[in-house]
């Protein structure tokens, strides 16, 4: 339903506005969410430009590289990619969760021999899209893989098998070759790319060293560590380096696998080279756990905030690295982008509006711990890119399905449209944050609001999200800003929606009877279904005293996007 205008000082004509479409029943009150653009929390963080996969070789492939460039377009600022993979040995053929570039391998005399090939192919479709990378350090090359113990697995492990339990995850057998494979390489990403360019990547070493992608002991994972930030910054001094990419720090080995990690650090004494150990960003990851009854499938978004809060507490009770950059790089809804709704229908909330709905609830909730412990958040990870040569809306975790973007895409343009401070946003319809975190939204939904306010404009982003996805009816909602630039007579709204009909590739295959082969006509409609699609046409709204209020229905499990303009 379309947004209606009403002067600020007339709230009480909000109700009655929504009259013409009330059923039987007596209208519902209507949420109230306020908007003050004269009161900013922090800064907006663009913590949602941030993307990641395992399959590298994905990147090179038609679309992967039409994707990588719609991620460009999504935001003002510089996206990040991040991969597994960068250092595995094979032939360069992705398959599920592997991938692979070659980079190194020893010949007859046990020398080492660098092939850039596979890689540089991979870097320069990043270029080439206008994206960054975020170098992950991982894993270990065939032939410098430590042959361990008690343990005689074959280098690679095909999925649905556990892909970790592979030598790919072994320690090296030599740290100082370990060394030199991460000097060479960033010497010659400056080399190619420029070392004012590289200067703006991250690299981070290694990737859930906590758990089987990792086959030694936490002692030897800070000695990787300190080998691999020696070789970067080596090659590249003021390279900006980070760790240790921890699972989801609601249990104990977790956590004490992140602040053992952070003492080795403060110790000041690197394995490599006997001083000071360089940490330019923390990282773990944070996962929600959807489950699925029947038919309904319920999300686990407390989870995934619980894994936040507890990272972000022991990080600020640190002093030497509270205000450090902080990168989530993984924070999902669960843990297994590969795993498709074939192996589990609870996947199949990927494809529809569900995923945003949660992903703008989790991103608020993200800031707000974030400001509640006082640290500096960067990046909220989205472990989703797209799978080549599989099923339309397979239910795999992915932001397109055969060049056809999923809903899921529309939320982070959404987040592209928003900008500088946010500003106090307050809803009667919210889940108080430690709600959130105790139980997540299993009582009555948690409709909500992020607000932003720069020179020149305010965005308000809307959601109506519930953990379990059941229908429910749609809410009426009535959103109040205040604050708008004195002088102001007139702004131009656009108001853009994620609902089943709007921004919605998925509901559109669906009504055309789910194709596996679509012709040439339904895809293109599929690609225009995909966009991110306006509610109504833009309007121009009269200011009065530096207020509007705008009222609508907000659909059930939907996402809203306000945005002001004005000269």
């Amino acid at each position: 339903m379309q947004f209606r205008f009403i002067l600020a000082a007339a709230a009480l004509a909000a109700i009655s506005v929504l009259a013409p479409f009330a059923t039987a029943k007596p209208a519902a009150q209507p949420v109230q969410i306020q908007v003050d653009l004269n009161r900013p929390t922090r800064p907006f963080k663009p913590i949602y430009a941030w993307f990641g996969y395992d399959e590298a070789n994905y990147t090179t492939m038609p679309h992967g590289r039409q994707l990588l460039r719609e991620l460009h377009d999504l935001a003002p600022v510089p996206v990040y990619i991040r991969v597994h993979h960068l250092l595995t040995s094979g032939d360069g053929k992705a398959e599920l969760k592997f991938s692979s570039t070659n980079i190194y391998s020893e010949d007859a005399h046990g020398d080492p021999v660098y092939d850039f090939t596979l890689l540089d192919g991979i870097f320069d479709a990043w270029k080439a899209a206008g994206v960054r990378p975020m170098v992950e350090l991982g894993f270990m090359p065939r032939d410098l893989a430590a042959s361990l113990p008690n343990r005689h697995e074959p280098y690679q492990v095909h999925f649905p098998a556990s892909t970790i339990s592979g030598a790919s995850n072994n320690p090296p057998k030599d740290y100082a070759r370990w060394q030199e494979l991460c000097r060479v390489l960033t010497a010659h990403l400056v080399e190619r790319y420029g070392r004012d360019e590289v200067l703006h990547w991250y690299f981070e070493v290694w990737n859930e060293p906590d758990i089987d992608y990792w086959h030694s002991t936490p002692e030897d994972y800070f000695r990787l560590y300190d080998y691999a930030v020696a070789g970067v910054r080596a090659a590249l001094p003021g390279a900006q380096v980070g760790g240790p990419a921890t699972t989801s720090p609601r249990s104990d080995k977790a956590r004490a696998f992140l602040r053992s990690f952070l003492t080795h650090v403060q110790s000041g004494h690197s394995a490599a080279t006997g001083g000071a150990i360089p940490l330019d960003f923390i990282s773990f990851h944070a996962k929600g756990s959807p489950t699925i009854q029947g038919s309904t499938v319920t999300m686990g978004l407390h989870r995934e905030l619980t894994d936040v809060d507890r990272g972000f507490a022991l990080i600020a009770s640190i002093p030497q690295f509270r205000h450090l950059p902080i990168i989530l790089s993984e924070a999902d809804p669960e843990g297994c982008a590969a795993c498709s709704s074939r192996n589990n229908p609870a996947n199949n909330y990927r494809n529809g509006t569900l995923y945003p709905a949660y992903t703008a609830a989790a991103l608020k909730a993200l800031f707000d711990l974030q400001d509640r412990h006082t640290v500096h958040l960067i990046s909220m990870l989205s472990w989703s890119f797209e799978f080549e040569d599989t099923d339309y809306f397979e239910g795999f975790r992915s932001l397109a399905t055969n060049g056809i973007d999923k809903p899921i895409l529309n939320l982070f343009r959404m987040l592209g449209l928003m900008s500088g401070d946010r500003v106090q946003a307050s809803s009667t319809g919210a889940v108080p944050l430690d709600t959130l975190m105790a139980t997540g939204v299993r009582q009555t939904p948690d409709i909500d609001a992020l607000a932003t306010h720069d020179a020149q404009s305010a965005a308000v982003l809307l959601w109506n999200y519930h953990d379990v996805n059941t229908p429910m009816p749609s809410a009426p909602v009535s959103v109040s800003i205040y604050g708008l630039p004195s002088g102001i007579h007139r702004v131009l709204l656009t108001l853009y929606r994620i609902d089943d009909t709007h921004s919605n590739a998925y509901t559109a295959w669906l009504a055309m009877g789910s194709p596996q082969h679509p012709d040439a006509a339904q895809i293109a409609h599929l690609q225009t279904a995909g966009q991110l699609q306006l509610l109504t046409s833009p309007q121009w709204i009269d200011v009065h005293d530096g207020s509007i209020t705008l009222t609508s229905d907000l659909p059930h499990e939907s996402v809203s996007l306000l945005r002001l303009t004005w000269e």
